[in-house]
């Protein structure tokens, strides 16, 4: 597996770590919203909301679709896809890692 490259997994993993930015998608994840909704529940101002949702769209994790004077947006999961590949990535050393660990205590227990 070909690592990602920093510049996407970095985007994403500054998005979001920020919590009110994770609530906003794991919101828009639920369904479509438009700002002033996501204001609504969201205990921040329409700037603010507006700020973290420029933030999210820049990292792939939002799309929005303009309706008349009112913008709607949604989570779009494919813009997971740069954690689940740095995921896997990690996955794939520390199964590598515990495997030499145990080879490694099998072998200090004969």
């Amino acid at each position: 597996m070909e690592p990602i490259p920093h510049s996407a997994a970095d985007a994403l993993f500054r998005a979001l770590g920020d919590p009110t930015r994770r609530t906003l998608f794991e919101r828009l994840a639920r369904s479509e919203l438009t700002v002033r909704a996501l204001t609504d529940g969201a205990g921040i101002s329409q700037p603010a909301v507006s700020k973290h949702l420029a933030v999210l769209k820049g990292a792939g994790l939002v799309l929005d679709r303009p309706q008349g004077r009112e913008t709607h947006y949604r989570a779009n999961p494919k813009g997971l896809a740069p954690l689940l590949d740095w995921m896997r990535l990690h996955e794939t050393l520390w199964a590598d890692s515990f495997d030499r660990l145990e080879d490694l205590l099998k072998r200090m227990d004969q």
